[in-house]
């Protein structure tokens, strides 16, 4: 079966992309739909590094030498 971290980031992924439509069916300025789509992208990459990170980092954190 999928390991559990992949199967959050695929629901949000999904989550994420039914936001980002539904953003661009509200009848609103061109600019505070992209405003918008540079937020919900910037925070999804910090997401993705986090989930890296711990993915390849040991539990405690950087290794101490």
């Amino acid at each position: 079966m999928f390991p559990g971290f992949l199967i959050e980031f695929i629901i949000v992924l999904i989550v994420i992309g039914l936001l980002l439509w539904v953003v661009q069916q509200i009848p609103i300025d061109q600019a505070i739909k992209n405003i918008i789509r540079v937020v919900v992208i910037v925070a999804i990459a910090i997401w993705l590094i986090y989930m890296l990170a711990g993915f390849f980092l040991p539990v405690g954190g950087w290794p101490h030498r």
